[in-house]
C-alpha cells in the first residue's frame, strides 16, 4: 500500500476509534449543496460525515477490530461518526433521507455491534439522551418524594390538631 493510502487509512482508523458509533450511507445522487447541508446538520448533532474510499475504509475497519466488511461496502459511501450519542446522528440522517430521499442508510455499528438500517431507524426514534436521563432521574426521585410525604403526613396532622386546640383554648 502506498504511503498516502496508509496515512488516509490511519486517519479513518483514528476517527473510528474515537467514535462510539459509525453509520455507513450511500450518498450517490446527492449534490454538493445538499451534502454540505447534511454536514451542517450533523455538525449541530455532534457528528461529522466523510466520503471514504471503500477499500481504504475496509482496511481501517479491520484494523479497528470490527468485523471484516468485505462484500458489504459497495457504491459511493460516506461514513458518519461522532463523539456524542448515536440517536442524534441517526435522527439527522433519517430526517434528511425523508426530505431528499438520500442518502441511503446501508448499516451502522454501535461499539462492536452491527446494526441493520431498521435498527438504526429505531434508534433515531428514541428521545434525545438528555431527555432520557431526565426521565430516569424523575423515576428515581419519585419514590423518595412519596416516602417523605408519607412519613411527614402524621406529624403534619398532629401539628394541625395541636394548633387547632391552642387556637380554641386562646379563643375561650
Amino acid at each position: 500500500m502506498r504511503a498516502e493510502k496508509k496515512f488516509i487509512s490511519a486517519e479513518y482508523l483514528t476517527k473510528l476509534n474515537a467514535s462510539p458509533f459509525f453509520l455507513v450511507v450511500d450518498y450517490r445522487g446527492l449534490d454538493v449543496s445538499r451534502f454540505t447541508e447534511l454536514r451542517k446538520r450533523l455538525s449541530k448533532a455532534g457528528a461529522e460525515v466523510h466520503v471514504v474510499k471503500n477499500t481504504i475504509f475496509r482496511i481501517a475497519a479491520k484494523e479497528a477490530g470490527l468485523a471484516d466488511l468485505t462484500g458489504t461496502l459497495s457504491g459511493q459511501l460516506a461514513v458518519v461518526t461522532g463523539k456524542k450519542d448515536i440517536a442524534a446522528a441517526s435522527k439527522v440522517v433519517k430526517n434528511f433521507q425523508s426530505e431528499f430521499e438520500k442518502p441511503k442508510l446501508q448499516f451502522g455499528y454501535l461499539g462492536s455491534q452491527r446494526l441493520s438500517p431498521e435498527e438504526v431507524k429505531a434508534i433515531a426514534e428514541l428521545p434525545p439522551l438528555a431527555e432520557l436521563q431526565g426521565k430516569i432521574l424523575g423515576l428515581l426521585q419519585a419514590p423518595a418524594q412519596k416516602l417523605a410525604a408519607i412519613i411527614g403526613t402524621p406529624g403534619t396532622q398532629l401539628a394541625r390538631v395541636i394548633k387547632a386546640k391552642a387556637d380554641q383554648a386562646a379563643a375561650q
